[in-house]
């Protein structure tokens, strides 16, 4: 049942669990897992503020979402993700890079209704917050509706790959909102392993490449930074170039590790602030990655958050 509230100020987003593999059930449902970055939408009195997922402000980065976000048919705090949609019709989490963004579409995909004129409305089931924010959004090529299927997930996740889609989300149906938790009504499978990471680093460059050769990767691990591999690719030159500027800015004298790791001979240290996100083929026996691919930064997340991965067995 909805109760009457006051809006929220930068409520904090429920999180996902990962999981290992796709299933069906009828009590629950599943929508596209979208390559984006996640926004609260909070609309009053037809003003829009945009906040990232550790409630950082970014209106101001994205004017012409906010703009379209003004049509919303209530006061409401808003749930969704902002992609860009490429010329392929697939969201690309490469494509909201600033150096790449004017290459793409930008779509705000909304996925649950928190508050809506004066009534909380996270006690209710998932499927009816869902009907409520069809009801409140406004028509615009901006916005979309996250769609979802009832019951089919293993049908649903070789669609998703058949489309090269990053994954699926499987939702209980009669779920609530946890504003700010990670829990198991909620849970993700992707189509290939990614991992979030801190930048400790950086190589010196080799042969041609300008700027830097390769990026020192780290997690949290307990109350330490644990190195997990270097990342060498997934760079364009304009990338190489906006990153080394920000590393650079970041230099310290100090590894931020308790133990010697590969190549500390040419590297600069950075403080580990900035999070990124790569792609990898697996994990080694020694709990680094394989293989690694640069997608780009995550501006919407903490370093303090940034642990492995780690895949929950639903069975």
């Amino acid at each position: 049942m909805a109760r009457k509230s006051t809006l929220p100020h930068r409520l904090q987003p429920m999180l996902a669990t990962l999981t290992d593999s796709p299933f069906d059930d009828p009590n629950w449902v599943f929508e596209d897992k979208f390559d984006g970055f996640r926004m609260v939408a909070e609309i009053r009195s037809g003003r829009v503020a945009l906040y990232s997922r550790n409630g950082k402000i970014i209106s101001h980065a994205y004017v012409v979402v906010a703009k379209a976000l003004e049509g919303v048919k209530a006061d409401a705090v808003i749930d969704g993700e902002l992609v860009a949609i490429g010329k392929d019709g697939v969201s690309h989490f490469q494509l909201l890079q600033n150096a790449l963004r004017h290459e793409a579409k930008l779509l705000y995909c909304a996925f649950d209704l928190m508050f809506a004129d004066g009534e909380d409305l996270r006690a209710l089931p998932l499927l009816e917050r869902k009907k409520r924010l069809k009801a409140v959004l406004p028509r615009h090529k901006l916005i979309a509706f996250s769609k979802h299927r009832k019951g089919s997930g293993t049908k649903f996740f070789a669609e998703a790959e058949q489309r090269h889609l990053e994954g699926i989300m499987a939702k209980r149906a009669d779920s609530p909102y946890a504003s700010g938790r990670r829990t198991a009504d909620w849970l993700k499978v992707k189509t290939a392993q990614r991992q979030e990471v801190v930048i400790a680093g950086f190589t010196a460059p080799r042969r041609t490449r300008p700027f830097f050769g390769a990026l020192v990767l780290a997690v949290r691990e307990d109350d330490a930074w644990r190195y997990i591999g270097h990342v060498g690719t997934g760079f364009s030159h304009q990338i190489l170039e906006e990153l080394h500027g920000k590393l650079m800015k970041l230099k310290t004298a100090k590894s931020p590790f308790p133990a010697q790791v590969k190549d500390e001979r040419v590297t600069t240290w950075v403080r580990p602030t900035l999070v990124a996100e790569v792609k990898f083929a697996e994990w080694t026996s020694k709990g680094e990655l394989r293989q690694p691919v640069y997608l780009g930064l995550r501006s919407d997340k903490s370093a303090k958050d940034v642990f492995r991965e780690k895949s929950w067995s639903r069975k």
